[in-house]
């Protein structure tokens, strides 16, 4: 494995061992590909996720905008679908990622939204 990869992973695991979402407050997770960004809104108490969004939806991928303006749009993609299904608070895991561009872009997004972590 890349070195790097290797690097974030470890990182990710410091990470998941003081996040941790619940039923309440579960975890919006944040995946960067090279393309795209992936978010997802888990509750891992029960294994499940309940909402996700990326910049592969249609909507978003039909914007002729920047990879971080897109970011922005799945994270307040899944804001919306969140706030719908009644969950108000997070818990933000960057996923190994700095807060930096894409990740924070998505961040903004989600608040946006109507999330609140």
């Amino acid at each position: 494995m890349d070195a790097k990869v290797v690097r974030r992973q470890k990182i990710r695991y410091r990470i998941r061992k003081k996040v941790a979402g619940t039923a309440q407050k579960p975890r919006l997770s944040v995946f960067r590909s090279n393309s795209d960004t992936y978010v997802q809104i888990i509750d891992d108490v029960n294994g499940k996720t309940l909402v996700s969004a990326s910049t592969k939806d249609k909507d978003i991928q039909a914007q002729k905008v920047t990879k971080s303006e897109k970011s922005k749009l799945a994270g307040a993609v899944a804001g919306r679908k969140a706030v719908e299904l009644g969950i108000k608070e997070v818990v933000f895991d960057r996923g190994g990622y700095l807060y930096h561009g894409r990740v924070k872009a998505v961040a903004d997004g989600a608040r946006e939204g109507g999330l609140q972590f």
